[in-house]
Order: C-alpha cells, then structure tokens, then sequence
C-alpha cells in the first residue's frame, strides 16, 4: 500500500486555500518575469518587444513545484512557529528561491535598490541571467541559500550537514529528479544512518518527480510507482506520495501530507530526547509528481511544453522576434492575474503579505542560512601541550597523524557541540584513532555483539565515516555553512573524488569573501590529506596521485591555502592555525606513517608563521653565499633532501649548502599574486640569483615552476618531484624511480654546482652504484635496506 497521505477533512480551509494559490500564482508570475521581462514588470501597458530582454536564459521548469513546496512550507512555520530553512537541488532553480526570498521582504532588505514596488521589481527582473547581475542558481548571492545547485548531487548530503547537531531545525531539501539519477545522491540517502534524533535537528526531503531533464524523460519518474515506494523504503525511509496537477486538490494533499511528516518528526524527537532510547527511525519523506512547468504555457507552436522536457529551460523562444509568441507569453503571464496579486505601487497585497512568516522565521533569512552570525570560534587546547620532544633534529620517528590525532581529541572533548571529523572508513588508517579517546563514529544502523569487542561506533559519536568522499564532504559543507567546525581527513589518491565539490566551495567562499558583505565569514574547510604518493607500497602505481594541489593552485587566491608540515610538532601548528580561520579551504599534505622529526614546539611555531625558511642546522653556509640550494616541501621529499645534505657534506666538507624547507607553498608565489607571497627582496635572500636551487616537491614538479615562474633565479630551478612511475615499490625505489631519493638529489648538485663538476666524478660514480645496489635489494628482499629505514641526521 501506498503511505500517501490522507485527511478525511480538507486540511485547508476555502480561504486559506484561496490565498496560498494567489500567493503561488505571484511567485510563478515573478519567476516567469525573471526570465523574460526587462520592463513593464508588472504588466500596466500591453507587452511590447523593447520590453522582452535580449537573451532568454533561465530555467522554467522547476519552479512552480518548488514555489509550491515553499508555500506549504511557510504555513507551518506560521502556525507551529518551526525553525526551517530550506535547499534547492535542481539545476538552475534559483527564480523559486528569489521569488520566495523578494515577496518575503528578506531580498529587499539586503539589497534595498530591488523594492517592492514598480520600480524595484522592475530591477530585480532585469539582474536575473543578466550581465553585471545574478545566475540562474541560487548562487550565494541568494538569500536563504546555502545551496547554489550548480552542480548536481549534492543538496541532501548538503542537508544533513546543516541538521546535524541543530537539534530544533528541520532542513527542507527538494531534490530534482534529475538530479536523482547522480552518484552523490545516491549515497546521500543513507545519511539518515547518521542522524541522531536526540541531538540532531531533522531532514525533510521532497523529491520533486517532474519527468524531465533538459531533454530526456527521468528514471525515477518512469518506474513503477511500487518500484519507487520499494525502493525509498529499501532505503530506510517512510515515503508519501503527493502526486497530480490539479492546484486545489494538490494543495489539500500537500498540506495534509506536511502536517504528517512533521507530526512524524516530532513525535520520533520527543520519544528519543524523552527517553534516551531509540531504534533507528523511518524518518518520513515525500515524492512530489507535478508537471514540469506547471501552470506554464500547455503549447508552442503544436508542440506539447507543459509536463514535457520543453518546458525545462525558456518555454516560449524567439519572443521579441515572433508576434504571435509575444502575445503567447503575455497571456501567460496574465493568466496569473498579477493586477490581483500586486497593488498599484507594486507591492504584494496586504492579505497575501500576512503569509509569509515573520523575522528570522523567514527561511529567506533564517540564520542557519548565514551560518557566520551563528558561529563561535571554537575552544582550542594548546598545541605545544601534545608536541613530541627530542635532543636534536631527525633522531626520532614518529607518526605526525597520529600526534595530530591526540591533539583532536582534546578539540572533541572541549567543543562537544560543534565540531566532527569527517573521513571514508579511514580514521584508524591514517593514525588518527586517538580521537577514539574523546568520542566515537557516528552510527545509526544497528549493532551487532561483536561491536563492543574494540569497537567505535555509537549514536552519539562525532567521527562521521561513510565510504563516500562525496557526502562525507557535503555534510562537512553543510556543517560549515550552517556554523560549526570541521576536519576531513582522506587518502590523497582519494581526494580527487571531491575536486568538483572543492571547486563549488572554493568558489562559494570567493564570492561571498569579495562581493557579498552580508555573509559573515565561516569555519574554513580543512583537508588533511594523507596516505600519499610516496607510501602507497602495498597499493601501486593507482594510488599514486599527488595531482589535487595542482586543482587547488587553479582556485583564487583569496580563499586557498596549500600547507606541507615536514613533522609532527609543524603539522600541529599549522592545524591549530586552520581550525582557527574562517573562509579558505586549507589543504594539508602529511603522511601517516613514522618518519622523523626535525623543529621542537617552539622552532615549529616560528617555521610555520614564516611558512619558509633556512634550516641553520642543516645548513653549513652561514656568513657565506652559498654554493647550492638543497630546498624541500613535504615530509618524505624534506627527508630525502636532508639526506642528499648530508651526503653532500659528507663528500665535499668545504661546499656551502643552505637547506630551505617550504611549509606554506604560497610562499613562493610573488606577493602580487597570492596574500601569501613573499616579498622579491625576502625571495632572493632566501635563493639568491644566480644560485642552483635543487628543490624537491611532494607533487609534480610543474607545480613549482609555475608557481615561481616570474622569481629571479627561476632558470637555476631545478625541482624533483612524482613523475607517474610506479607500481609496488619499496619507499626508496618508488623515489628512485622518480629521482627525488637522496642519490639522484645530490648528483643533480654536482651537475649543477660549477665548482663540483670537475672534482664530482667520483663521488658521482659512487651514487649511481648506490641506486642499482638499493633498487637490487628492494627487488630481492622486499624492503629497504635499515640503513635507509633507520636512517638519522648525523650529528
């Protein structure tokens, strides 16, 4: 049976009735308005061409089932004074949200120049999809969003990400069906695995089944109607149905079937924050089948439009030029009765004004939608407090994850509402389990005996692990945007999975940081990247990508860090600074596993403030213009780079060797093109003209000479870095292969250093036997030699 829901009495009064269709009607009409007019907003003289914008761009076809829902939305928020906001998931399906957020008063109010009269409306038609305005998606210049849809797949994940740990909101996400049909979304739905309801808030999901997508019938809207309910119960939900095209008796099964869900909502919070004890809830969802472009024009030119892919994008083409459609799209419009809806001067009629609900009430303006005004910065433990102490530098081995994993755990227990981990089934991987000490993994799913025995999961866990990067980082997004704080932490062949997810964010952030003051800043989004490249023995040459830092290099520089701590106690401070930002995406490249460990807590503190510098340690040039630069970014290629210094030295006692590691990559991008920069003065100190610099890089070496391009000195740059050569290596045969082991770096020197040229033959031949002899031993012992997995800075 189907669990659509019924009411033996029509939930809505012939009244009331009556106003939300007139106060739908006037959404649709300021949706069609968008996308065609340019003047005469409100229809007062017949409709001439000069009055038709130039370009037709929008997309029709959601929006009248979307006003729809927000209509019905704003009743209940009315009457039951609910905490709601709401999210946008079709593509292009911002004229719903901004019809919604200008009748509400909200748009008016943040940009005063798009009143509510003539002269405002007509303004606000003409900056949609127009140059110098706004786009088709609800774009973070759109009140009410923190959603902008312009890439499918992302609105449910995005949801729960807001709901969790606001325990009296409910997240409305309409989900378009072509959207249905992304690999996101379907990972998405199981978030309700996740979600507790005695501390979380709740996610109503709309799944808006029109048929269409830009030219093609939808999955979802043409299976079986037992298929689909099958297939949302499979997925542990409680689905109703409201389905047809009629208005008013729509509108009566919307209304009853809302009052339901949140009846439902309720009820399953109270047992549970009652209680203290639950089963995994059904929690309730709706599929709603409505034509696409509902109420809009039924046909063009004997083509059919309404309820049909044609009624996806512009309905009615070609407008200025044909007569015939001019009159089409007047009558159109007319048909939504606007002398009726709007009074003279252009504003919605006062009985239709009463509507909308009041003040932060507004999902136009509810606060979670401008997650800044609801953050608090969170309360950090003293880093130095877990820094790892030593002698001396590169004496000691250690896992600089894993320190940064006891460090979290104190983050978790001094911030039990507002902050969570995000990673795919990988925490005790990547050695972050100390976190297990303050909290535990989310889960919702049901246990079994077994999981007590070492187990991690618990209902009221903070570390989120799902094997989807996707929904990992659009809940991470979602709690960011809402106002919390938040760690992903994944492997870096893995991280690619999120690239397009980056770009969306990167460039939310950038526009809400440059043009749009009402956005207070929000939590940064912080990537721990790990597992690299140079560690992926057991994995081979397809977990080999340190590709991600070139995307992130792509984004502005307003919003992108990229930080490569060489050791535990940098990888500490550099995460202490992170989680105290707002409005970048830092990325930090740190392996897992055990290497050595160079800067005391203090000497960290001061190397990563600078984000470059000379190791004085490691340097035998003070006082003198040295001979070469041996310069490094990442932990493994700073250790190998220490190691070609050490045999250096070791060969040529009287050549001058400056060590230069990089933490902060941006450092070396000249101070005009990145708030990071370095002055050319404090760049040419640190790599003095005319001075080769041999620089070994965690990534692919193109990265470092784009980045440093314009530098004086850049043709004495010679960088070392993944070349796409592997397979299942040892550590140092991988770097072998990729020359950025501690053999090749030192010849580089000697082919580079005037001075070693006629004098390093020797020495040289002595480095080409080592790279045989240790490829040999790889290749019949399977590891490295412990010389080089033992090895030490010499004192």
């Amino acid at each position: 049976m189907s669990k659509t829901a019924t009411n033996a009495e029509p939930t809505l009064k012939p009244q009331e009735l009556q106003r939300m269709d007139a106060y739908w009607r006037a959404c649709n009409y300021l949706a069609a308005g968008m996308i065609y007019l340019r003047e005469n907003p409100l229809l007062k003289e017949p409709l001439r061409p000069e009055h038709i914008k130039n370009r037709l761009l929008g997309h029709w076809g959601s929006d009248p089932g979307q006003s729809f829902v927000w209509v019905h939305l704003n009743r209940l928020i009315r009457e039951q004074d609910l905490n709601m906001i709401y999210i946008s998931g079709p593509g292009h399906g911002a004229p719903a949200t901004l019809a919604n957020c200008y009748l509400e008063g909200t748009y008016s109010e943040i940009y005063p120049d798009k009143s509510h009269d003539v002269e405002g409306m007509r303004k606000f038609f003409r900056q949609f999809s127009f140059p110098g305005g706004i786009g088709s998606h609800c774009t973070p210049e759109t009140p009410g969003s923190i959603h902008e849809g312009g890439e499918l797949g992302y609105s449910l994940s995005h949801a729960f990400g807001a709901a969790f740990d606001h325990p009296d909101l409910i997240v409305n996400v309409v989900v378009g069906d072509g959207e249905a049909e992304t690999g996101p979304m379907a990972t998405s739905w199981h978030a309700n695995k996740f979600l507790n309801p005695a501390r979380d808030g709740a996610v109503l999901p709309i799944l808006h089944l029109n048929g269409y997508k830009i030219a093609n019938p939808t999955i979802l809207a043409r299976i079986s109607h037992e298929e689909l309910e099958a297939l949302f119960t499979g997925y542990g939900w409680k689905p109703y149905f409201v389905e047809g095209s009629e208005p008013e008796q729509m509108h009566q099964k919307m209304a009853a079937t809302l009052d339901s869900c949140v009846r439902e909502i309720k009820e399953i919070q109270e047992q549970a924050r009652e209680s203290g004890k639950w089963e995994r809830p059904r929690w309730p969802m709706i599929v709603l089948r409505s034509p696409k472009g509902w109420t809009g024009p039924k046909e063009v030119d004997g083509h059919k439009v309404e309820d049909f892919w044609r009624a996806h994008q512009v309905p009615i083409l070609g407008v200025k030029e044909n007569p015939e459609h001019l009159k089409m799209l007047e009558a159109w419009m007319r048909s939504y009765e606007p002398e009726k809806l709007f009074d003279e001067s252009g504003r919605l009629v006062a009985e239709l004004q009463e509507l909308a609900p009041k003040g932060d009430r507004r999902m136009s303006a509810n606060p979670h939608t401008n997650g800044g005004k609801l953050r608090k910065p969170l309360d950090l433990p003293a880093f130095c407090d877990f820094a790892l102490k030593f002698q001396r530098p590169g004496e000691m081995y250690a896992s600089s994850t894993e320190t940064l994993g006891t460090y979290l755990a104190e983050v978790f227990r001094r911030n039990p509402e507002s902050f969570r981990l995000f990673g795919p089934d990988e925490t005790a991987s990547n050695k972050l389990s100390g976190v297990y000490e303050a909290t535990k993994k989310t889960w919702e799913a049901g246990y079994k005996p077994e999981d007590a025995d070492g187990g991690e999961l618990a209902a009221d866990g903070r570390v989120m692990e799902m094997l989807s990067e996707h929904t990992l980082e659009g809940w991470l997004e979602g709690y960011l945007l809402t106002g919390r704080h938040g760690f992903f932490a994944t492997y870096e062949a893995f991280v690619h999975v999120i690239d397009s997810m980056f770009n969306q964010h990167a460039k939310w952030l950038e526009k809400s940081k440059k043009e749009i003051r009402w956005r207070a800043p929000i939590s940064s989004l912080n990537l721990l990247i790990t597992s690299v490249v140079w560690r992926q023995d057991h994995n081979g040459f397809t977990h080999q990508d340190p590709g991600f830092l070139d995307i992130v290099a792509n984004k502005s520089a307003e919003v992108t860090r990229i930080y490569l701590p060489p050791d535990a106690n940098c990888l500490l401070s550099v995460a202490d600074h992170c989680l105290k930002s707002t409005d970048y995406v830092n990325v930090i490249v740190a392996d897992k596993q055990p290497h050595l460990q160079f800067l005391s807590a203090d000497e960290a503190i001061k190397h990563c403030t600078k984000g470059i510098g000379i190791w004085e340690w490691a340097s035998t040039d003070k006082g003198c213009e040295p001979d070469v630069v041996i310069a490094s970014a990442g932990d493994i290629a700073t250790m190998e780079a220490l190691a070609a210094a050490a045999l250096l030295r070791e060969h040529f006692p009287k050549l001058k060797i400056r060590f230069v590691n990089v933490v902060d990559l941006f450092r070396l991008v000249p101070e005009d093109e990145h708030p990071h920069g370095l002055p050319e003065r404090d760049y040419d100190s640190l790599f003095p003209p005319d001075t080769p610099v041999i620089f070994n890089f965690h990534g692919y070496p193109q990265l470092i000479h784009r980045l440093t391009y314009q530098r004086n000195n850049h043709h004495n740059l010679h960088v070392h870095g993944y070349r796409e050569r592997g397979n299942i290596n040892t550590p140092l045969e991988l770097a072998i292969m990729n020359k950025v082991d501690r053999f090749h770096l030192a010849m580089n020197a000697i082919d580079r250093v005037p001075g070693l040229r006629a004098i390093g033959g020797h020495a040289k031949n002595w480095l080409f036997d080592q790279v045989t002899e240790h490829v040999m031993y790889a290749h019949e012992h399977g590891i490295d030699p412990e010389a080089i997995n033992e090895w030490t800075w010499p004192e």
